[in-house]
């Protein structure tokens, strides 16, 4: 099976808002993902398109064929590390800040192993 994969770790963006656009693209064909993405008023829609175009670009350079034909195999976030802050509060107090941090993988297939509709 030709595939081809990228990787985005460490990006500071809650998981549960990249693993929406992650879920809107799954098995789309590459063209169409990316028109969803650019035109999608999210932060996360911005990483994601970065993470599938590497991925993409990943496929050509492995002469998998042309992006055109290409489908999204497997997409999926998983979570990173959460930064932890503190913001003061009145009284002496403090509140906590959870920074979430998500982990991106974004597989592409060659078009031979679309899947059958």
């Amino acid at each position: 099976m030709a595939e081809a994969k990228a990787i985005l770790r460490f990006v500071r963006v809650a998981p549960r808002k990249a693993r929406a656009m992650v879920d809107m693209i799954r098995g789309q064909q590459v063209p169409q993902a990316l028109s969803l993405l650019k035109y999608t008023p999210r932060a996360a829609a911005k990483v994601v398109e970065k993470v599938l175009r590497s991925a993409v670009a990943n496929a050509e350079q492995k002469e998998l064929g042309e992006s055109d034909a290409m489908w999204i195999s497997r997409a999926h976030v998983d979570c990173g590390p959460t930064y932890k802050r503190f913001r003061a509060r009145s009284m002496g107090r403090a509140n906590s800040i959870h920074k979430r941090t998500s982990h991106i993988t974004v597989v592409v297939s060659a078009p031979d192993t679309a899947p059958t509709k």
